[in-house]
């Protein structure tokens, strides 16, 4: 004789009310009942209003802050030219072809300085990182030389390089080199010791925990130590192209001071700012590229 075990009818539980979600990732829940409305949190609405426009509002918004001070005489062009004459001012210095060479000039320094201070930088920082003899050699005399502002060596390299363009250079690898010195040295010790055991555990050698577990942990510092260092590049060369500098944007504004020229001045700060801005974008870009196994906040 079999005996059925199936519960009776009074005491099954009530799913008619439960709604069932695939594990495909599709919804199929019933819409919710009259009355009733689904909520939806804030953080999956969509704007309506896209994003770049959200970020060049505030631009545009003192650019004609800026118009509208010079045309009502507020603001004149003794003190702060108007923004049509510097489209004008800047138009004709690209079409003479002065502002280009300038520019060309420029980004010379910039690179041959980020070069040489990211390859100091990134080396000390690896030795100090890596090696606690290194980090007794190394750390304290960098600690030291950082404090000292880099656009008071400007005499002492004068005399040891010349006023050629070696100690332009040197102000820019100077520069950059301590920025990324500290993100990166950070970014090796910040390194989480589990990992760290963790790789032990499944038999890394030293060269393979380097290779697998901290440098690909230290990057996000060194990026970030990358995009201080450009700006802190441009920075120096301003302070770089002071050096008897017969060509570059700073040539242009020593120049243009001289001869009260705000316009040429107000350029020349433009082109800084946007090269700037061009360098950080290359960074992130960089970030997005080589960070894709780090998911991080973006923001609400």
């Amino acid at each position: 004789m079999s005996i059925s075990h199936a519960p009776p009818d009074s005491l099954k539980p009530d799913i008619s009310g439960i709604s069932v979600t695939k594990a495909t990732g599709g919804d199929t829940t019933d819409p919710p009942p009259a009355g009733l409305e689904r909520l939806v949190p804030a953080s999956a609405r969509r704007t309506r209003v896209p994003r770049w426009l959200r970020r060049t509002t505030g631009p545009l918004l003192l650019l004609a802050l800026w118009q509208l001070l010079s045309s009502t005489g507020a603001l004149t062009a003794e003190v702060l030219a108007s923004p049509g004459r510097i489209a004008e001012v800047a138009g004709d210095l690209i079409a003479d072809g002065s502002l280009p060479a300038a520019m060309g000039t420029s980004l010379q320094r910039v690179a041959a300085g980020l070069l040489l201070g990211t390859l100091i930088g990134t080396g000390l920082a690896l030795l100090s990182g890596l090696f606690r003899v290194g980090e007794d050699l190394v750390d304290a005399s960098v600690q030291m030389l950082r404090t000292v502002p880099f656009a008071g060596l400007i005499p002492l390299f004068i005399i040891w390089f010349g006023i050629g363009e070696a100690p332009k250079v040197a102000v820019i690898t100077l520069g950059v080199t301590f920025p990324l010195y500290l993100n990166v040295y950070a970014g090796i010790r910040g390194v989480d010791a589990r990992l760290i055991e963790a790789g032990e555990s499944l038999g890394l050698s030293r060269r393979g925990l380097v290779r697998h577990v901290v440098l690909p942990g230290a990057l996000p510092g060194a990026l970030t130590g990358l995009r201080y260092s450009l700006g802190i590049a441009w920075l120096a060369l301003v302070f770089a192209e002071q050096i008897n500098a017969d060509a570059g944007i700073g040539f242009l504004m020593v120049q243009a001071r001289d001869f009260l020229r705000t316009d040429v001045i107000v350029v020349c700060l433009i082109v800084y700012a946007f090269l700037g801005l061009l360098a950080d974008f290359v960074v992130r870009s960089l970030e997005r590229l080589l960070l894709q196994w780090r998911p991080t906040f973006t923001g609400r």
